[in-house]
C-alpha cells in the first residue's frame, strides 16, 4: 500500500487538490477504481463520507452495488449516501444518450449533497487510462485545443487523486492488498464509444507504443499549458471580436478576416454558446458568401449579415404570439412598453417629430388593436405615398439585417398595418384636415 498511497499524497499536494484536514465525498459505483480509492483516502487520514449513484440500468446487479457499498461504508463507520435514479426516463425527456444522462444527473446530485453537507471536495475515481480515453473521445467527435487536454485533476470542488496511476497499477495494488470489488458487465460492451475504445483502438495503439497511456498523459499536460496562454490572449482580444449591442452579440466580420489563426479564435469564441466544431467550420466557409445565412446550436443563432456574425438566444414561438390593445386603454407593457393617449385636435396640436410616436385618425381604427411580429406577405402604404409596399422591400431599402428585420413588431387593425413602431406610420391612417379624435401612441423604449 505505501508505494500507491504515498505516490497519491505526493500527487494531491503538487496538484493542490484538498488541504490535510480536508471534508472528502468519496464517489464509490464500487467498481475497481473508486474502492481503491477509497482505501487510500481513508488510510491517508481524511475525513470521508461516502456517496454512491443507483442508475436502476442493471437491474439486480445495481441494487448488489448498492448494498456491496453501504456495507463497506457501515464496516468503517462513515456516513453513507444513496439516490437511485429513472436514467433511462430522465434520458428520453432530455433527448441524451444513457451515458451523458446519467453524467449528468450524478453530478448534480454529487455537488448537492456537497453542498448541504458540508463536504470540501468530491473525489472522484479517474486514473490515467480515463484520461486517455477521453483524449481520443474528443479526438474522434472534433475538439477545440481544450478537448485535448484531457481530465484535469481538479475542477472547481471535482478532484481526481488517482488521475497518475494507471489502470493495470490500480488493479495490481487491489489484488495485492485484497481489495474486494465489483464489476460492472456494461463495461465489456463495445457498444458504447468509451468502452471500444478501450478494449479496442488503445491495445492497437499499444502495440506501436507500450507507454501510450503515459504518452498520452504528458502531450495532454504540455498542451494544457498551451491552452492556458491561448486562453489569457483570447481573454485580451475578446472585446475586440465579442461586441454586445441591443441584446445581441456581434463579431465584426473584417476584424475576424484579418485575425491570425482565426479557426481557432472562432472555435473559442462560439464553443461557450454550444456551438460544434462542425458549425464552427461551416460559418468559416461562409465568411465570404452573400448576408442572411443562418446557423444554429441548441441554444442560439447565429447570422451572417454584411459586416457581422450577429448571435442571439433562441426564443421559442415568440413569431406567433399577439397581443391585444382594447379601446380605452392607456398603455400595454408587453411586448412593447406603449403609451396611449386619447386627444381631441384643436389649433395648437403639433404633430410629435419623433419616431417612436404615432400620431393616427382615431375615427379610422376598428378596435381592438393588435401587436404581433411582422410576416412574409405583409404589405402597407408607407406615409406620404400613394402605392402599396412589401414590408421585405420596405427592410431591404432600410438596409436591415435578417436579425434587425425579426425583432420588428407591428401594431395592426384586423390585416392591415397600422404603424411599425420607429420605423413609418401607413398612410391610411394619418390625420387629415378633417380630424378631429386624435389616438397617440408613444413608444417607450
Amino acid at each position: 500500500m505505501s508505494t500507491l498511497l504515498e505516490r497519491m499524497e505526493a500527487f494531491i499536494t503538487e496538484q493542490e487538490l484538498c488541504d490535510p484536514g480536508g471534508r472528502l465525498l468519496l464517489t464509490v459505483s464500487g467498481g475497481i477504481d473508486s474502492m481503491v480509492m477509497a482505501h487510500l483516502l481513508t488510510a491517508a487520514g481524511y475525513d470521508c463520507g461516502v456517496a454512491h449513484c443507483n442508475f436502476s440500468l442493471r437491474g439486480e446487479e445495481s441494487d448488489e452495488d448498492e448494498m456491496f457499498v453501504r456495507s463497506w461504508a457501515a464496516d468503517r463507520d462513515l456516513l453513507f449516501y444513496a439516490k437511485r435514479f429513472d436514467t433511462e426516463r430522465y434520458a428520453e425527456e432530455h433527448g441524451l444518450s444513457i451515458q451523458m444522462a446519467a453524467r449528468d444527473l450524478r453530478y448534480a446530485w454529487f455537488r448537492q449533497v456537497a453542498r448541504e453537507e458540508g463536504y470540501d471536495r468530491i473525489a472522484l475515481a479517474h486514473n490515467r487510462n480515463d484520461l486517455a480515453e477521453t483524449f481520443l473521445i474528443n479526438l474522434v467527435r472534433g475538439t477545440g485545443l481544450r478537448g485535448l487536454t484531457g481530465i484535469r485533476p481538479r475542477q472547481g470542488e471535482l478532484i481526481r487523486p488517482l488521475l497518475f496511476a494507471r489502470r493495470e497499477e490500480i488493479a495490481a495494488f487491489a489484488r495485492a492488498e485484497g481489495i474486494r470489488w465489483r464489476e460492472d458487465s456494461s463495461n465489456r460492451s463495445v457498444k458504447y464509444t468509451r468502452n471500444k475504445i478501450r478494449h479496442e483502438i488503445i491495445p492497437a495503439f499499444e502495440e506501436l507504443n507500450p507507454s501510450f497511456v503515459d504518452t498520452v498523459a504528458a502531450t495532454a499536460a504540455r498542451l494544457a499549458g498551451v491552452d492556458s496562454i491561448f486562453a489569457r490572449y483570447i481573454e485580451e482580444v475578446r472585446p475586440q471580436f465579442l461586441v454586445e449591442h441591443g441584446g445581441r452579440l456581434m463579431i465584426p466580420l473584417e476584424k475576424l478576416r484579418q485575425a491570425p489563426a482565426r479557426a481557432a479564435i472562432l472555435f473559442e469564441l462560439l464553443s461557450s454558446l454550444d456551438f460544434s466544431p462542425g458549425t464552427v467550420g461551416e460559418i468559416l466557409r461562409a465568411l465570404d458568401s452573400p448576408p442572411g445565412k443562418q446557423f444554429f446550436s441548441p441554444s442560439h443563432r447565429l447570422i451572417k449579415d454584411r459586416e457581422f456574425l450577429i448571435i442571439t438566444p433562441l426564443a421559442a414561438g415568440e413569431e406567433e404570439k399577439r397581443y391585444y390593445i382594447e379601446e380605452g386603454a392607456t398603455g400595454i407593457t408587453e411586448p412593447l412598453r406603449l403609451r396611449l393617449s386619447y386627444l381631441t385636435r384643436d389649433e395648437q396640436f403639433r404633430i410629435p417629430a419623433s419616431p417612436d410616436i404615432a400620431v393616427i385618425d382615431r375615427d379610422r381604427i376598428t378596435w381592438p388593436l393588435v401587436v404581433r411580429r411582422w410576416q412574409q406577405g405583409d404589405y402597407f402604404r408607407p406615409l406620404g405615398m400613394s402605392g402599396m409596399k412589401k414590408l421585405s422591400d420596405f427592410f431591404i431599402d432600410r438596409k436591415l439585417s435578417l436579425d434587425e428585420k425579426e425583432k420588428i413588431w407591428l401594431i395592426t387593425e384586423g390585416d392591415f398595418i397600422v404603424w411599425i413602431p420607429g420605423m413609418r406610420l401607413d398612410d391610411r391612417y394619418k390625420i387629415t384636415d378633417t380630424t378631429e379624435k386624435i389616438l397617440q401612441i408613444e413608444w417607450l423604449r
